[in-house]
Formats: C-alpha cells, structure tokens, sequence
C-alpha cells in the first residue's frame, strides 16, 4: 500500500469528514473509494468510446431490420 500526502483545502476536508462519519468509514476509505469510483467511470468511458469505434453502422442497421414490427408487449411500451 502507498502512501499519498494530499492538500485540501479546510472546507473540503471539514465536508469529508462529515460524510465519511455519516457512511460509517474512515477519511482514508472515504477518498480512496470516491478516487475509485472516479477512475471507474473514466475507464468505463474510454471502454465504450474504443467499442463505438468498432461499430459497424451497417451491421446494425441489418440486426435491426430482422426485428419485426410489432406492438410492444403489455406493460413493455412507454
């Protein structure tokens, strides 16, 4: 495990604290499960960015057209 000192300015760290009490975990376990989260999303962006540029706008469109045109199912419409 690594050590990391960070800087935050007094109103930030007060707000952590806080919410880290009321969730029930440390400061530490607080931020490094928000940087997780954080890194989470990012990779999850790239992720699905890097599978669109793989698409096949063609190839969709014909798995669409095999779809028939029928009502929704009941309780499955908008």
């Amino acid at each position: 495990m690594s050590t990391l000192s960070l800087r935050l300015p007094n109103s930030l760290h007060e707000r952590v604290r806080k919410l880290a009490d009321s969730e029930g975990v440390s400061i530490n376990q607080f931020i490094s499960t928000a940087v997780a989260e954080k890194m989470s999303a990012l990779m999850t962006s790239e992720y699905l960015a890097e599978r669109a540029d793989r698409g096949d706008r063609a190839l969709f469109e014909s798995a669409l057209s095999r779809i028939p045109n029928a009502a929704p199912i009941e309780g499955d419409s908008l």
